[in-house]
């Protein structure tokens, strides 16, 4: 049985690349893309006591860093900036709005990390290109 599951390991990491992948660009896409939308979310990291240039490494870290998830290029990079955004968003949001959401956080930041650490899989651009 163990051979069988390790032999699925690639469709793992591929479901573990979608599931952050795609939560992170569509949050980051709400950040980005619509008019007004990142100067609002730049203002709100602000009135955190975050510098305010952090919110445009974040927005841009959810929207691009998920898209190259989703495609497995540049996986681990990507894994890690979004790790590092899940925990600051912890830190700094999570803590006080409660259980649903800190728990939904610390689930991507454990996502992050863990593709940080196994990296993108067989199946994804990484390896094909020699990233991996």
């Amino acid at each position: 049985m163990t051979k069988w599951l390790n032999g699925l390991q690639p469709f793992g990491a591929l479901l573990m690349r979608l599931a952050l992948g795609v939560s992170m660009a569509v949050h980051g896409y709400g950040k980005v893309v619509p008019h007004g939308a990142l100067n609002h979310y730049v203002h709100y990291i602000a009135s955190l006591s975050i510098p305010s240039w952090l919110g445009y490494i974040s927005a841009f870290t959810e929207f691009v860093g998920g898209i190259l998830l989703i495609l497995g290029l540049l996986t681990r990079l990507a894994a890690a900036l979004v790790a590092i955004n899940m925990l600051v968003a912890f830190f700094f949001v999570g803590s006080h709005q409660g259980f649903g959401i800190y728990n939904y956080v610390l689930a991507l930041a454990a996502l992050g990390i863990m593709l940080t650490f196994y990296g993108a899989g067989a199946l994804a651009l990484d390896r094909k290109i020699g990233f991996a």
